[in-house]
């Protein structure tokens, strides 16, 4: 009985979760791409950047990665808004995961980078290659391989962070699970789907990420 209760309550309610599941999805792909992009300069920084800005640059990513993420979504939705920049709730909240994104993948790029030989630099420019070539042609896709499996972690990390997103009014994935709940009280259930459907979500980018790596394995 309370197996067709569930199956009869998901289905009457399979619009708010699959609008919560969008929600779910476009926040993450944004956190994630604008992260890995605005990391890549951050670690950019870190390695070749003149000293002032590799100080500051330090602080960012130390400060980043120290702070929960929880903190960051109330800070970019409540106190931006008292210093004159207003956001929605959705902006707000992309901004918070892209920023924690981004003080990870500019870490590991950092490590990467410092990983590579300095012999490999060297030769590039003994053969006549810019360091703007070097970087690009030599280093970089070499350190962007040694990252994609820990970018992939984190690519994860930022989906189960967009949870937190319901604290300010989000109606991703999670909000829209509570909410069906408090009407039909099958809390079990529809949470259990709910972790069933992130679950897929991270599957599905820790699957994609492993394509990838045996597609530049090979190439």
């Amino acid at each position: 009985m309370e197996l067709t209760q569930f199956l009869n309550e998901a289905w009457l309610s399979r619009g708010a979760i699959w609008d919560g599941f969008v929600m779910t999805v476009a926040i993450s792909a944004l956190a994630i791409v604008l992260g890995t992009v605005l990391g890549l300069f951050v670690g950019i920084a870190l390695v070749y950047g003149w000293r002032p800005l590799r100080f500051l640059v330090r602080l960012y990513v130390d400060f980043i990665r120290g702070t929960p993420v929880f903190v960051l979504v109330l800070a970019s939705f409540y106190i931006l808004s008292v210093v004159g920049i207003d956001l929605t709730a959705f902006q707000a909240g992309v901004l918070a995961i892209t920023v924690f994104c981004s003080s990870h993948v500019g870490e590991m790029l950092r490590g990467a980078l410092a990983a590579i030989h300095r012999g490999q630099t060297e030769a590039a420019m003994t053969i006549g290659l810019t360091f703007r070539q070097t970087f690009l042609y030599v280093l970089l896709p070499q350190a962007l391989r040694q990252i994609l499996p820990t970018w992939v972690n984190a690519a994860t990390e930022m989906v189960k962070a967009s949870t937190l997103l319901s604290v300010i009014g989000v109606a991703e994935l999670l909000l829209a699970t509570q909410q069906i709940i408090s009407r039909n009280f099958l809390s079990l259930e529809f949470y259990f789907l709910a972790g069933f459907i992130y679950f897929v979500i991270d599957f599905s980018i820790e699957r994609l990420g492993r394509w990838v790596e045996r597609k530049l394995a090979y190439s």
